[in-house]
């Protein structure tokens, strides 16, 4: 039979995977009577954890949410996740958190045993950001604001910068914020432009109060994430250019960035590159970096400078 102490570590674990459990099951797992688990529950709620029991057949105990934060209980990858967590946002796009995580982060690897405290320092000391990979900083407290309205259902009202610095009133539904490319997005149904629309969350200024709560309506695309991904690749661009690639769409796209543009398969040797420019000189360099045939589909500017490419490489090559 496991210590009292080492008991209540090991109550503490099952209480917190966030299901419920009954008396009996938990005494099978500690091995012990169904009393000393009512007793071991008594000693958690005196440390602070607000463990919730319903009593009748169907009855059990649940670890709720307390009105203070008391200690947690972390298995070893879990505290090495959250310790590089807090690492990543210390100096990462959320603007307002990092003196916080810092002081969270400190406060953490005072106790991280000497094993873990290894490999968090490994994973610091072995990882180099690249330079000049920066994204824009975005405002903790905004994240919160829209998150917030997102949980609530409640309309969000907000100044808006579009990519020319022109300012605007947007009234929306918001619905989830995905995080790409060192970039925040918000998902948001537009009621002044009755459409979906993708907002950049470095760009939002919210008003207070938030507007009435609404009904919500069901999202564009199922996958979200990609949703965003194929609608913001290209949005930087004055140009848009859909290339035909002859080549598998799966090769093309290992071989480009993802914030470069999207690929989308044709069938298994041809796909269609979607992608932009401001310069079409530079373009026409790029598409060269495909490594593969390709034709230009209704950018005809963009051919003159891949006729000139293709005479300076032939110049080059001795032709």
């Amino acid at each position: 039979m496991l210590e009292t102490s080492a008991r209540l570590l090991r109550l503490l674990s099952l209480l917190q995977t966030h299901r419920d459990w009954t008396g009996t099951e938990l005494a099978e797992r500690l091995d012990v009577t169904p009393r000393t688990v009512r007793n071991d529950v008594e000693r958690l709620r005196s440390l602070g954890y607000p463990v919730h029991a319903t009593r009748g057949a169907a009855g059990g105990y649940r670890l709720g949410a307390g009105a203070s934060l008391p200690p947690l209980l972390l298995d070893d990858e879990e505290a090495v996740a959250v310790a590089v967590g807090l690492r990543t946002a210390a100096g990462g796009t959320v603007s307002g958190i990092e003196e916080t995580s810092l002081r969270a982060l400190a406060k953490l690897e005072q106790v991280l045993p000497n094993h873990l405290r290894r490999r968090v320092n490994a994973l610091q000391t072995y990882t180099v950001p690249v330079p000049g990979q920066e994204g824009p900083r975005v405002d903790a407290d905004v994240l919160t604001t829209i998150a917030a309205a997102c949980r609530d259902h409640e309309r969000l009202r907000f100044d808006y910068r579009d990519h020319s610095g022109a300012a605007t009133l947007r009234n929306v539904e918001p619905y989830r914020m995905v995080h790409r490319g060192r970039r925040w997005y918000l998902v948001a149904w537009d009621t002044q432009r009755e459409d979906w629309r993708i907002f950049r969350v470095d760009r939002i200024a919210p008003r207070t109060p938030s507007g009435p709560r609404f009904t919500p309506r069901p999202l564009p695309e199922e996958d979200i994430a990609e949703y965003v991904s194929a609608r913001v690749s290209v949005a930087p661009w004055r140009t848009r250019v859909r290339v035909t690639v002859h080549a598998p769409a799966a090769e093309i796209a290992a071989r480009v960035p993802a914030f470069a543009g999207s690929v989308e398969p044709v069938d298994e040797e041809t796909c269609v590159f979607t992608t932009g420019y401001d310069n079409p000189e530079t373009m026409a360099a790029w598409l060269g970096l495909l490594g593969a045939d390709f034709s230009v589909q209704d950018t005809p500017e963009v051919i003159p400078h891949l006729r000139e490419l293709a005479d300076r490489f032939a110049r080059a090559a001795g032709d």
